[in-house]
């Protein structure tokens, strides 16, 4: 009995053991986890000579910027090489375009003279010094034709001077373009006028085949007198709205070349009709239209000289603006 007495002591003495035994590991363990995260705050407080630490903070511009993707390296290094490769090129262009300019400066400065030249070989001087005789036959087909072979040479050379006024008139680098619009009222005054141009003979021809005007005159007559006359304006007619429509510089002299030789054309005629022995009615029908025709090109030369102070006035409108700048 004393033996089972002593045993439960004992078994209190061991649990009591054991249980100050996981005390003591407790303690140690909570000893070291304190002791650890003192060292960690000490270590994150700076010390009082270090800088402290700089805070971004993000702004309402930078925010769609933020974790935006960087190029990489490889993108970085193509966009040198092209802005590398791009800044010869325009050295390059750059230098063509002005031996492009001088080219073309030394090109037209012969059309100055060949142009004009041109025009006088082909309308003048056949219609001042080429005898009658050898272009009338008397009134037939022959000499219809030859007449008319006479203004179509004009035709083909103010054709080609209208090209090279075109060519002078564009500007010396290639590519800029040069649009130049003609007025509405332009336009109307010179259909007007050639409409006019082309009822005043068909009304006399009309006139004189119905008899409303004496003596009558045959009609091959009348195409002799006339009819190259009526070629042309239609001619020129068809070129004026082809540079309407192109928007051609030349616009404006256009009327002026076919309107200078439209009065030589018809002095041409009153000769013929001398030749002929034509009723005063057709000399005087031709000399009003002499006289039409006069008027015309002054108020065409008029145009002229408004555009041309028109034009001053623009760039010194706009060269005002800069100068205050």
């Amino acid at each position: 009995m004393a033996s089972l007495a002593h045993i439960p002591s004992t078994m209190c003495t061991i649990t009591l053991q054991q249980t100050s035994i996981r005390k003591l590991k407790l303690c140690k363990t909570l000893n070291h986890r304190y002791t650890l995260l003192q060292r960690t705050v000490c270590c994150t407080k700076s010390s009082p000579w270090e800088p402290s630490p700089v805070t971004y903070a993000l702004t309402d511009g930078t925010a769609g910027d933020f974790l935006k993707e960087t190029p990489s390296i490889f993108e970085k290094l193509n966009s040198d090489k092209t802005l590398e490769t791009s800044s010869p090129n325009t050295e390059e262009l750059a230098i063509e375009n002005k031996q492009l300019t001088s080219q073309f400066r030394y090109l037209r400065w012969p059309l100055w003279l060949l142009g004009p030249l041109l025009l006088l070989a082909t309308g003048i001087v056949p219609t001042l010094w080429l005898p009658i005789s050898s272009i009338f036959l008397g009134p037939n087909i022959a000499s219809l034709l030859s007449l008319t072979g006479l203004d179509c040479i004009f035709n083909l050379g103010a054709s080609l001077f209208l090209l090279m006024a075109d060519s002078c008139a564009r500007p010396e680098t290639p590519t800029r373009d040069c649009i130049s619009q003609a007025p509405l009222t332009y336009r109307y005054w010179n259909i007007v006028a050639s409409v006019a141009g082309y009822i005043i003979p068909l009304s006399l021809l009309f006139c004189s085949q119905s008899g409303f005007l004496q003596p009558q005159l045959s009609f091959i007559s009348y195409a002799v007198l006339l009819g190259p006359y009526l070629l042309l304006l239609t001619v020129q007619i068809l070129t004026e709205m082809l540079t309407w429509h192109w928007q051609s510089p030349v616009w404006l002299v256009t009327p002026v070349v076919y309107e200078a030789y439209r009065v030589l054309q018809l002095m041409r005629g009153l000769k013929l009709g001398a030749e002929l022995g034509s009723p005063a009615w057709m000399m005087h029908a031709i000399r009003g239209l002499v006289c039409w025709w006069v008027v015309v090109l002054g108020m065409q030369l008029m145009r002229v000289a408004w555009y041309a102070g028109f034009t001053a006035n623009a760039q010194q409108n706009l060269s005002t603006p800069a100068a205050t700048e």
